[in-house]
Formats: C-alpha cells, sequence, structure tokens
C-alpha cells in the first residue's frame, strides 16, 4: 500500500521525528508567542549540536521550561537553574540554561515595547514568509542578510545564543522563510 506522504521530502527528513517534523511544523508560518520562544530556546539549545538531539530532547524541555511560559521562565532563580542543570532530559550546559533565563526577560521586554515577540520578529521579513526556491540542500544558506539584522538587533536586546546562524535556523523552523527546496512537495503547499 503507498504511503499516503510523498518521498519527495527534503534531504534531511531522513528519520521517524525528523520527517514528522519537517511533514507538519518546519517552515509552517507561526505567529504564537509561546511557540516562538520555545524555538527561540531550543535553536539555542540546539548551538554546536545536531537538531535530531533537540527533537528527542524536545518533550522534556517542554516540561522542564514550563511549557515555554516565558513569564515562568523569566522568575527562575538560582534553584529552578540547578534543578535545570541536574535534568538529563535536556542539554545541561550553564550557559544555554541561563540564556533561556535571560532571553526570557527579554522576550517579555520586547513583547511590551511592541504588543507582541511575533509583532516585532516577523518585521525582519516584512510581515509575510520569504519564498525560497533553493533546488537543493546545499543551496540553503547557514545565514542571510535578513538573519544578520535579526541577530544584531536581538543581541542589542540583551537576546544570548542568537547569532545569524541561529537566527536563520529560527526563521527556517518558524515559516518566516520557506526553505523546502523546489521538489519537496511542502515547497508547494507552503507558497
Amino acid at each position: 500500500m503507498p504511503s499516503p506522504v510523498p518521498d519527495n521530502r527534503c534531504g534531511w527528513a531522513r528519520d521517524e521525528l525528523s520527517i514528522a517534523y519537517h511533514d507538519t511544523e518546519w517552515g509552517v508560518p507561526l505567529h504564537d508567542e509561546r511557540g516562538l520562544f520555545e524555538f527561540l530556546v531550543l535553536e539555542g539549545a540546539q548551538a554546536g549540536l545536531s537538531w535530531s538531539t533537540i527533537l528527542r530532547k524536545r518533550a522534556n524541555y517542554r516540561r522542564a521550561f514550563d511549557r515555554f511560559d516565558a513569564r515562568k521562565v523569566a522568575r527562575y532563580g538560582d534553584a529552578k537553574i540547578a534543578a535545570l542543570l541536574a535534568d538529563e532530559g535536556i542539554v545541561r550546559n550553564r550557559l544555554k540554561v541561563a540564556a533561556a533565563v535571560s532571553n526570557a526577560q527579554a522576550f517579555l521586554a520586547v513583547q511590551k515595547e511592541f504588543g507582541s515577540f511575533d509583532a516585532y520578529i516577523w518585521g525582519f521579513v516584512g510581515g509575510r514568509p520569504l519564498q525560497n526556491r533553493r533546488r537543493g540542500l546545499g543551496d540553503v544558506p547557514a545565514r542571510t542578510a535578513e538573519s544578520d539584522a535579526m541577530s544584531r538587533d536581538l543581541a542589542k536586546r540583551g537576546f544570548k545564543f542568537v547569532g545569524s546562524t541561529i537566527c536563520y535556523a529560527f526563521m527556517q523552523a518558524t515559516g518566516m522563510v520557506n526553505d523546502h527546496v523546489v521538489g519537496c512537495f511542502r515547497h508547494k503547499e507552503l507558497r
């Protein structure tokens, strides 16, 4: 019996978890505050690691970080940070955990200034997804002028683990750019 989902998908989606993520989430425009904060934390946690590692730990991250409630995360103190650093279900890197807390504080400041993080972050692409026409994975850049601008502005606002490459991965994950290769069935669906 043929699969209900075509096999013509982006080449990075190879195992069950990454295929499900690719087919249902990656590149879909996201305008949910909690979801945007989740990807901000997860993309920062991924720095130096594979995305598949983060996907496998995602449920643990949701549990450990109060389902990515930025108000709660912004209030984490030393005891909670120590508990997170002892949690084997997440990446136990002191700088990344501390960044999640300080990023929650900066996230709330952006919400206050712009009315929502969504309004602020989508401003880097003019409020609409950039539609790319990548032929293959080798055509996908690690960063762009937009991710450079986002990185600079986030850093200026006190965000950590927001280099341009991390910002571009965030843009791809949240649908700010459509980087599905043109032969992938999701490219047309998200155009």
